[in-house]
């Protein structure tokens, strides 16, 4: 393996075709790393997978990237007339029923129809089937800055980020094909792990920063399977608004 270049996924590539499929995520000298992160030194590799006998770090992986997932897709689906600003989405809570991205829309009482909500499942179903992987990038506060010069809540976010959450200047961003989001990680290493998913509910919330749309929903990880009426339950329950403060993850 070669120093900044191999990856825990290139490792698992070495080793087997079974653990290259199913590693959504590795411990790297005991800290949580992404699968195609690149590798700093020599180290104890750990690969975590969804039916480790814990999967509680796979399953927040599995949860934060679900919402980054879902930001990408709202930041897609309106006409190009509708200002849509992505705002953040608070820290994977599994209790909560289900994964939630804050946006703020242009638009005054928008409320998602049942055909609308199935549509915008739809695009995250094919979002997901495109098996894409999702890259960590370490970028200097600056250009996270230009980058998101057209979103006021990240580059409000991202000062925050480099002096209070980052020891060097540096902001954390993944990619997910042509979307850059901000957030702290890990994610799982492609779209590929996330199954069956749907998006739930549209609910409108009023903040100290002005109007958001909360978006959420729900979804299993590949390979998990529950019957039409079990998962109607989880549906159920992520339409329940979820309650949280305007967090960043």
């Amino acid at each position: 393996m070669n120093k900044d270049i191999s990856t825990p996924f290139n490792c698992a590539q070495h080793m087997s075709e079974m653990l290259m499929r199913r590693s959504a995520l590795a411990l790297v000298d005991k800290t949580l790393w992404d699968m195609h992160r690149p590798l700093e030194s020599g180290c104890q590799l750990e690969l975590l997978h969804f039916k480790d006998p814990d999967p509680y770090h796979v399953n927040k992986a599995f949860w934060r990237t679900c919402s980054f997932l879902l930001g990408a897709v709202a930041e897609k689906i309106f006409k190009d007339n509708v200002s849509v600003k992505l705002h953040s989405f608070p820290s994977p809570n599994v209790k909560s029923g289900s994964f939630v991205y804050d946006v703020d829309i242009g638009l005054d009482n928008w409320q998602p129809s049942e055909a609308e909500l199935r549509i915008i499942s739809g695009e995250m179903v094919k979002l997901c089937r495109q098996e894409l992987k999702l890259e960590r990038l370490s970028v200097d506060s600056e250009l996270a800055l230009e980058m998101f010069e057209d979103n006021r809540h990240k580059s409000q976010q991202i000062p925050h980020i480099a002096s209070q959450i980052s020891h060097d200047n540096k902001v954390i961003l993944y990619r997910v094909g042509d979307h850059v989001d901000i957030s702290r990680g890990p994610m799982v290493g492609d779209t590929s792990f996330v199954g069956r998913c749907t998006f739930t509910a549209v609910h409108k919330i009023a903040t100290d920063q002005g109007q958001f749309y909360r978006f959420q929903g729900v979804a299993l990880p590949k390979g998990f399977l529950l019957n039409h009426f079990a998962y109607g339950i989880l549906e159920k329950r992520a339409r329940n608004l979820v309650s949280l403060s305007l967090l960043l993850n």
